[in-house]
């Protein structure tokens, strides 16, 4: 008699495990006010196994500058961007400029990097393509306003399997040291 009620106790418990639970990590990527530490890269996991990452902007000869993002969906997932707008902020400010696209592209992680379908603007939608474990979706943006010594750039967020994610706001500032313009923490 007592199995009777342990049963359906136990299926409750371990079914409330499974799905997706997600605890954003970092949303803003500076750890200090003065973004000081110089990263190579950054990675921003969500949920289903789809991340986004980037390293240090390149600033171009005409003075622009020009951002790539890496996005990886796995096979079988897809993931709907929330907007279309990267956007360039003062640090928890307003609005500074919003990046120009200058090329979409994706493949399967198993092709050849040649063998890539460009993308005239963002799409709607990220979908993993059944060619590969996971598909890359690499974007490159450029914004031709001078841009500060220190600043933010926010990618659109997402919505996966029907339930809505933030986005990190990735952190930069100019590393005098290097010349450059650098993902900081």
């Amino acid at each position: 008699m007592r199995l009777r009620y342990v049963v359906p106790v136990l299926t409750a418990v371990l079914l409330s495990g499974c799905g997706d639970s997600f605890t954003p990590v970092d949303l803003y990527m500076a750890k200090t006010p003065e973004c000081r530490d110089w990263q190579e890269g950054s990675r921003y996991n969500l949920p289903r196994g789809v991340s986004i990452s980037t390293t240090s902007p390149q600033v171009q000869a005409d003075g622009s500058t020009e951002f790539t993002f890496v996005y990886l969906v796995p096979r079988g997932e897809r993931a709907m961007f929330l907007s279309r707008e990267y956007l360039v902020t003062a640090p928890h400010g307003p609005v500074l400029a919003k990046a120009e696209l200058v090329s979409f592209y994706q493949r399967a992680t198993n092709s050849r990097a040649e063998i890539v379908d460009v993308i005239p603007k963002v799409p709607d939608m990220l979908v993993a393509g059944a060619t590969g474990d996971e598909t890359i979706w690499r974007v490159r943006l450029r914004v031709k306003e001078k841009l500060p010594e220190r600043f933010d750039v926010q990618p659109p967020a997402f919505e996966i399997a029907l339930t809505k994610y933030p986005m990190r706001t990735f952190t930069y500032r100019y590393f005098a040291e290097r010349k450059a313009p650098g993902l900081c923490s």
